[in-house]
């Protein structure tokens, strides 16, 4: 089998060769000097191990200027082999790899999450998402074409990224030419009608420049739901000039087009933990569930996003040790969508016969947005290896500039018709979006610089730290349409018809955002070491939604007069690098304490008295066990509570809902002849606790489940492989997210298979 295919640096085990012979046949020419005679008689051979392509060893991000193995947190890298093996084409499948990671929360009341919702040690993420260390700002589903591998730190991020969410952050890292030519490409078939083809095209030109091109598309029904549709293609040309050179150029263009079927899920009635909202409908403790393959949407419901993304990267070496890096980015996302979902309490229940429950009926909210999302931004980096005296050091240090601007447009109010709970009939239209004017216009302007440093004072111990200013402001306005009843109705200005948008919210906020770093490694041997972090990581209000509310109102952590919330994670392990350097095994403990959370006093105000705190172990493994033989598996414990403040879980305890106490995730591959391989994973998602609100009757927690997976590959020849991935091996039925309420699920994937031809040239 040809195992240099696949190397991300083109024929990786020919140029280890090629160099170990050159330096062995330099020492030969010595040796030949004195005996010319005993040269001819002798031949030299060097042996030389294949990188593993599990195991990346470096992070992309030059902010992180230590291999793995000596950095002091706990880093998981999913590289590109893994992805192609697992048949992985998204993100959030992708980070399946990573334990206690993953998209459990569905949403609050009626409104749903869409795109990578992700969940990490206790807290949403989602705002801490990063395209080549660049934020990523969009609800919509990041596909992997073009993705090299996917960095995910755990613990704040706040020193590396700047504003950030207090559990980490998740860095996609982007395909670049290279300096040899080939093409890859694949076409998948699969369960629910799934097609999906890619191409990955790299040409040299010149002496040091290259041209790559990455197309994706794809088109599938979602295999355990009526109704779901999805389809998305994509298009990545990227060139480079003055590789292998002191002075390089890089030029990248992304464009993604996504035109879905959102899904609100279905109603968690006959899961453990529900009973009948009232006396009224105590029929449905005894009906049973409903039909997992349920659509409870419209035809009209849809999910449209496009994203367009170009990067401008220039590096320079100033010496052998020193570069200096400057990038340009200017990206935007626009998406649009309705989401029609049910909703569950007992006010909302129709009884056209109370006698049998198949005539009941639930009434139905429509979510929408309408949304245009804007980055540019400039950064400066420096990196450079020197001494002072016996102490070494490794610096990194920059400059950042940023602008971010969201617009969320007002559109009117949908009324969809009530929906049959146990027979859902979805073949209606309630119109489209129809904008009003009543906008939300948000932005924020962010100048960050920052320096890391790594000192190295002996051979064994070396400590790092880093400090980061960031000085942003944020300006805020929103609009209501006049007219109306209820609480939240808006007077119309004097001669101003009903529907005329009213600014409601017109407000700013500035700061400064100082975080910062610190950590110890001493190694006991070559293979392994113990270290040591600590860290200090802010997000001001508004996040990464941009949304200010007025200062002194509201019970939002997004009010102008509240502090940032801060984040203070510490963590000691081990890494080791064992089995000639193939296999990186890594054990952690942990701890995050978040203050200034928003908690409720006695007479109905907020302070920011609130304190959260996540603690527990991981322990990881990625690499090769034998040269044929490859893995990565995680397991993490993790105990995530509220400290002081209101109860977050309906269960009344003091946990964090949406994370799982224990999880787990294996994915192994074996090459057992030439030609064929066989691959298997499995993962498991502990119990999972819901969000406390008003909600009466519905489950306050999901079961815990394992899923299973399974893979078989078939080399035909050296242009040509075939490879089977079947998901959810044993046809699991599980919950794989739950909303706020716990009115509404969504239901794992049952058992799905995808087969895939893979061709070289």
């Amino acid at each position: 089998m040809d195992k240099n295919r696949n190397q991300p640096f083109g024929n990786f085990n020919s140029l280890t060769l090629f160099t170990g012979l050159c330096l062995g046949a330099s020492t030969s020419v010595a040796h030949a000097a004195d005996n010319t005679a005993q040269k001819k008689e002798e031949t030299l051979v060097i042996q030389a191990q294949a990188p593993s392509l599990y195991l990346p060893g470096v992070s992309a991000d030059p902010k992180f200027t230590q291999p793995l193995v000596d950095t002091t947190r706990t880093v998981t890298v999913i590289p590109e082999q893994m992805i192609k093996d697992q048949g992985v084409t998204n993100l959030t499948d992708a980070l399946k790899n990573v334990p206690g990671v993953g998209a459990f929360y569905a949403g609050e009341n009626g409104s749903s999450s869409t795109g990578d919702a992700v969940y990490m040690r206790g807290v949403d993420t989602s705002g801490s998402i990063y395209v080549d260390g660049i934020r990523d700002i969009g609800s919509v589903t990041r596909d992997t074409f073009n993705t090299q591998q996917v960095e995910v730190i755990k613990g704040p991020a706040g020193t590396d990224y700047g504003r950030s969410a207090p559990s980490g952050s998740i860095n996609m890292i982007s395909k670049q030419p290279r300096l040899d030519s080939g093409l890859d490409a694949s076409v998948s078939a699969g369960s629910a009608w799934m097609r999906r083809g890619t191409l990955d095209y790299n040409q040299a030109f010149g002496e040091n420049s290259a041209f790559r091109l990455n197309l994706m598309g794809e088109k599938t029904h979602d295999a355990g739901r009526h109704n779901v549709e999805n389809e998305r293609y994509g298009v990545a040309p990227s060139l480079a000039f003055g590789l292998d050179t002191p002075t390089r150029l890089y030029i990248n263009y992304l464009h993604v087009h996504q035109n879905n079927t959102p899904d609100g899920g279905i109603p968690t009635i006959g899961l453990p933990g529900y009973s009948a909202p009232s006396s009224a409908t105590r029929a449905l403790n005894s009906s049973g569930k409903v039909n997992t393959k349920n659509y409870y949407g419209t035809d009209s419901d849809f999910d449209k996003s496009t994203t367009d993304s170009f990067t401008l990267r220039f590096e320079h070496d100033l010496t052998d040790n020193t570069t200096l890096r400057n990038t340009t980015r200017w990206s935007r996302v626009k998406q649009k969508y309705l989401l029609t979902a049910v909703m569950g309490g007992a006010s909302n229940i129709t009884q056209p016969d109370s006698n049998n429950v198949d005539t009941w009926e639930w009434s139905r909210l429509a979510n929408t947005k309408d949304v245009s999302n804007r980055i540019l931004t400039n950064q400066t980096n420096l990196t450079s290896k020197f001494h002072t005296g016996f102490v070494g050091h490794d610096v990194s240090a920059g400059v950042e500039f940023t602008r971010e601007k969201q617009t969320n447009y007002g559109v009117d109010a949908i009324t969809p018709p009530a929906v049959n709970i146990y027979h859902p009939i979805s073949s209606i239209s309630v119109g489209g979006l129809s904008r009003n004017g009543a906008n939300a216009n948000g932005q924020t302007d962010t100048f960050g610089i920052y320096a890391f440093d790594t000192l190295e004072l002996t051979d064994s111990f070396q400590v790092n730290g880093g400090i980061r200013l960031d000085n942003y402001h944020t300006d805020y306005d929103s609009a209501t349409v006049c007219g109306g009843t209820g609480r939240r109705a808006v007077a119309c200005p004097a001669g101003a018809p009903t529907g005329t948008p009213v600014t409601t919210v017109d407000t700013a906020k500035s700061g400064n955002l100082v975080n910062w770093k610190a950590g110890a490694l001493y190694r006991l041997t070559s293979q392994g070491n113990l270290y040591a972090n600590y860290a200090i990581s802010q997000q001001p209000p508004g996040g990464s939604t941009f949304a200010l509310a007025a200062g002194g109102s509201g019970n939002s952590a997004n009010r102008t007069d509240f502090k940032p919330q801060k984040a203070k994670s510490s963590e000691i392990g081990t890494k080791w690098e064992i089995l000639d350097k193939r296999l990186l095994l890594n054990a952690a403990l942990f701890r995050t304490d978040i203050e200034n959370e928003v908690a409720s006093n006695d007479d109905g105000t907020y302070s920011q008295y609130g304190k959260k705190r996540v603690e527990g172990y991981e322990l990881s493994a990625i690499g090769n066990i034998t040269s044929d033989w490859q893995v990565s598996m995680g397991y993490t414990q993790q105990h995530a509570s509220v400290k002081e403040g209101d109860t977050v879980a309906q269960d009344g305890s003091s946990a964090l809902a949406y994370t799982p106490k224990h999880a787990f995730t294996v994915w192994s591959q074996y090459q057992a002849t030439d030609a064929i391989s066989v691959g298997a994973g499995a993962r498991y998602v502990g119990s999972l606790r819901r969000g406390s609100d008003g909600a009466v009757g519905t489950p306050d927690h999901t079961e815990g489940y394992w899923v299973a997976d399974a893979k078989l590959g078939y080399r035909v020849n050296r242009n040509l492989d075939l490879q089977l991935n079947v998901y959810n091996l044993f046809d699991k039925d599980y919950v794989a997210s739950i909303n706020k309420s716990g009115y509404r699920y969504h239901p794992g994937e049952p058992r799905t298979f995808l087969l895939t031809a893979n061709v070289h040239f």
